[in-house]
């Protein structure tokens, strides 16, 4: 049985890749262990409601500016009372907001972050046409031939949901080594545009140069790199992300003399590496259309609603399992191995060792921590100091079947010398006891605060 987390933006990327609600409902009651819960259908029909609700559009605001449009009148105003947004939404009439191109970005970060996601198509500029064709037969003599699902992914992220023509930006997800590089030249291919390549490092950077000059007929003038070596500004720019959030005062300057060529397409390679600073960066770059490549949408960073308000949503998904089963990639064996681990070993593991504390406690020790309030009414957690000393790594405190006595806060088994019954301090957990009157578990009798022993 495998289980699964639904949220707010998986919802939405479901919806902005044209499914509904009740498409959602469907699967996850056919899929479902258990008759999915009625308040979690309600939930999901209400987020997924959400998705359209507010839409952003190039028409009706005048030279300059967009034309933001908010169904709900609770929500518009709030957006109109909110201190983030407030400043940047001009009125105009039923629910319609003007809103200056500069600020696109920003206003789809804050709008989502009040939980209503904005659906973008205010179009985007042209930039410099470039033609771009791939090769038939690459510069090594392989034939070139795209595979079905990767013009699935070409074609969702140029036409949006169900070809409505909401594309031009959005995340493709795609498993390792299944082409996610032929994806994003087919995709300059079809735009027909100078492009801005965004790479993780120079190596990555190198090897996007290599295959461009591989599987397109682009000649090697019209592709630069840009990094910290080399300062190539050409039609086809492979940058990294270190070259762009390098700074100089207060400012960025090669982003903004990458910025200022016309640029009509940006691809982010490994769009879940992208570092926060992009994000900022890119909020002023909304007007170029934008491509993310990644094998997963999850961050360490929890910044995924970063990823879908200003890159964009997830346009295309082809589960790795499917890919594998056309024999587009190799098909992986998976095998679980398990070695026991002594307590000896156990115990001279770190406490930031995956599963050491946690093991350790269960094995060993209570792993219940022992709530304390203080003075002012605080709260604080205590750890049973069997179960802290092996985290320590202090073994020589307690040995597994060593001679036993009741720990007075958790009742744990301690190898220590005879508890002693003083409240000031037990020798079977060595911290201070708390200062109401309490039994201690060693010799179950009744003692006060600062009694002697």
């Amino acid at each position: 049985m495998h289980t699964y987390r639904l949220t707010p933006l998986s919802l939405w990327n479901a919806a902005a890749s044209g499914l509904g609600a009740a498409d959602v409902a469907s699967t996850l009651t056919r899929f479902s262990r258990y008759p999915p819960p009625q308040n979690v259908l309600a939930e999901i029909e209400s987020l997924v409601g959400r998705w359209g609700a507010i839409a952003l559009t190039a028409e009706g605001a005048g030279a300059g500016r967009l034309c933001l449009r908010i169904a709900d009148p609770a929500v518009a105003s709030t957006a109109r009372n909110h201190k983030a947004l407030g400043g940047l939404l001009a009125p105009l009439d039923d629910g319609r907001f003007a809103v200056e191109a500069a600020a696109r970005g920003v206003v789809k970060q804050q709008l989502l972050k009040l939980g209503w996601p904005v659906d973008d198509r205010a179009g985007f500029a042209p930039g410099q046409p470039l033609p771009i064709a791939l090769r038939e037969v690459t510069a090594r003599g392989e034939a070139l031939r795209l595979r079905p699902y990767q013009r699935d992914a070409v074609r969702a992220f140029l036409d949006g949901a169900a070809g409505e023509g909401s594309g031009g930006h959005g995340v493709v997800v795609l498993p390792c080594g299944a082409g996610k590089t032929l994806v994003g030249m087919a995709a300059m291919a079809a735009l027909g545009t100078e492009t801005l390549i965004l790479a993780t490092s120079v190596t990555a950077a190198r090897q996007w140069i290599a295959e461009l000059r591989d599987k397109t007929g682009l000649p090697a003038e019209a592709i630069g790199e840009y990094s910290g070596d080399v300062k190539q500004l050409r039609p086809v720019t492979v940058a990294t992300y270190q070259i762009l959030t390098r700074r100089r005062g207060a400012g960025f300057p090669y982003f903004e003399k990458l910025s200022a060529r016309a640029f009509g397409l940006v691809i982010y390679d490994e769009v879940h590496l992208l570092p926060a600073p992009i994000f900022r960066l890119t909020a002023e770059i909304q007007a170029r259309r934008r491509l993310g490549l990644t094998a997963t949408l999850v961050r360490e960073d929890r910044l995924e609603g970063e990823v879908f308000s200003l890159i964009g949503p997830k346009r295309f998904d082809a589960p790795w399992k499917e890919i594998e089963a056309q024999g587009f990639i190799a098909e992986a064996t998976c095998y679980e191995l398990r070695v026991p681990l002594h307590a000896a070993d156990r115990a001279r593991l770190p406490p930031s060792a995956s599963g050491s504390s946690t093991a350790s406690s269960q094995a060993d020790g209570c792993g219940r921590s022992s709530p304390r309030r203080s003075r002012r009414g605080r709260v604080r957690r205590r750890s049973c100091a069997t179960t802290s000393a092996i985290q320590r790594g202090s073994a020589s405190r307690w040995q597994p079947g060593a001679s036993a006595s009741d720990c007075w806060r958790c009742s744990a088994s301690s190898s220590s010398a005879p508890v002693r019954a003083c409240r000031r301090r037990c020798s079977g957990c060595r911290r201070r006891s708390p200062s109401r009157p309490r039994t201690c578990r060693a010799r179950r009798s009744p003692t006060r605060a600062g009694s002697a022993p």
